[in-house]
């Protein structure tokens, strides 16, 4: 991308941008739980099975990504007849019966709510929400917390495939899930945030490997937070926490291993802070996330204020 190029003009860069890793994050179960109840699928067999595919898959010397063979295992169970007619429309609709923490979908409109007011209206500062998971976006999508999201970042499936000299100018065929479409792993989370970043999901004609200058991204990372649940999410706290963001790690009221997992995590320099999985108003949790989020907003009006006195040239005076 030519630098001069009108897209690269500087933005107004008011965006605070709170990123969310999903399962255990925001809800306190696997997401694909209302799946394997629906279909009368054993959970606990089923992710046993997925945790062998690697060593069996090697014996043929084949190379498999642990973190998404659970996608390809759905593929397997739905051809197999134990997930028989799934489709995405069904995978939405399982999404409403993701449960999620106490505080939860309210929480993410008090934290929008927290800007408007002076000066923060004033340079239309707002709050975003995405969420960046290896789990399933339609499920996400179908979710209640999915009327607050500005975007999602997860993995999808195919119905029915393109086959050769297929008519591209048709709408695909829907049907029964057969493939997988795009995968979200621990490692291909950190594009998603520099898709965020750069405003690819909001700015038409930008892709990620497009080279824009800092000024001109739609949310520099020093306005992005960041907040997961474990080791998972090393990568995306690294990135980050290296380009001046804020990272938070949350973990289960009396979940002694979580909670030295988190901090472990603080330990290392992975993450900032850390707090329990509680997003009602008078949590631990609520009240870093709103002090840093007004951090941000009140370093975006100073900003904003300075860029303005910098270009006032003072007029004669009288002597």
């Amino acid at each position: 991308m030519d630098v001069n190029d009108k897209r690269v003009q500087a933005v107004p860069q008011n965006i605070i941008a709170l990123v969310w890793d999903f399962d255990y994050t925001l809800t306190p179960m696997n997401m694909q739980e209302p799946l394997f109840r629906k279909y009368g699928v054993n959970e606990e067999k089923f992710w046993k099975e997925v945790n062998s595919l690697p060593e069996y898959y090697k014996k043929a010397g084949v190379r498999v990504s642990e973190e998404s063979a659970y996608l390809w295992h759905i593929i397997s169970y739905v051809k197999a007849g134990k997930l028989k007619g799934l489709t995405n429309k069904e995978l939405r609709e399982l999404g409403k019966e993701i449960r999620f923490y106490d505080g939860l979908p309210k929480f993410l409109l008090e934290v929008q709510e927290w800007l408007n007011c002076e000066p923060y209206t004033e340079y239309n500062i707002k709050v975003e929400h995405y969420v960046v998971s290896s789990g399933l976006a339609e499920m996400i999508k179908g979710s209640e917390i999915a009327t607050y999201l500005a975007g999602v970042w997860a993995s999808e499936f195919i119905e029915v495939p393109a086959g050769p000299d297929e008519d591209f100018a048709q709408i695909p065929k829907s049907g029964e899930i057969s493939q997988v479409g795009y995968v979200i792993d621990h490692t291909t989370k950190t594009r998603a945030l520099f898709e965020i970043n750069k405003g690819v999901n909001k700015l038409e004609g930008i892709s990620v490997n497009d080279s824009i200058p800092e000024h001109a991204r739609r949310v520099p990372f020093r306005n992005i937070i960041y907040i997961g649940d474990g080791p998972s999410d090393i990568p995306c706290f690294s990135v980050v926490r290296k380009h001046g963001g804020y990272t938070y790690a949350v973990y289960p009221r009396g979940d002694e291993k979580k909670f030295i997992q988190v901090i472990q995590l603080l330990e290392s320099n992975r993450i900032d802070a850390y707090g329990p999985a509680d997003y009602t108003s008078m949590s631990e949790t609520c009240f870093w996330i709103k002090y840093k989020v007004k951090t941000i907003a009140d370093r975006i009006v100073g900003e904003k204020r300075e860029a303005i006195y910098a270009q006032i040239k003072s007029g004669p005076r009288h002597l």
